[in-house]
């Protein structure tokens, strides 16, 4: 592997670190804020851009899973990431995650 696949796939492992600290924080201030009403929309959601994505499939794609994340592209209607609507990002995410 080289260093910079090595270096995006740091990056990648540190902003699904950012996003689950955010997410325990969300859930920390829910807990005791006396509130009894839940927070808007959770970070998590909003922290789902497309290059967090595309890190995220590129580090998969690279440990041997092309094929698959290409059907998973597939599955969305798309060839390419950049054609699948963000909504779907999360629900991408999800299913790409499980492969081993």
């Amino acid at each position: 592997m080289s260093k910079m696949s090595e270096l995006a796939a740091e990056i990648a492992e540190l902003r699904k670190c950012a996003e689950t600290i955010i997410g325990i924080a969300d859930s920390f201030t829910e807990m005791f804020s006396g509130n009894d009403e839940p927070a808007n929309a959770p970070a998590t959601e909003s922290a789902l851009t497309l290059e967090a994505v595309r890190a995220v499939l590129a580090d998969k794609s690279r440990n041997g899973h092309t094929a698959r994340i290409r059907s998973l592209l597939q599955k969305y209607g798309a060839s390419r990431l950049s054609e699948i609507d963000p909504v779907n990002y999360k629900a991408l995410l999800a299913e790409a995650e499980v492969l081993a």
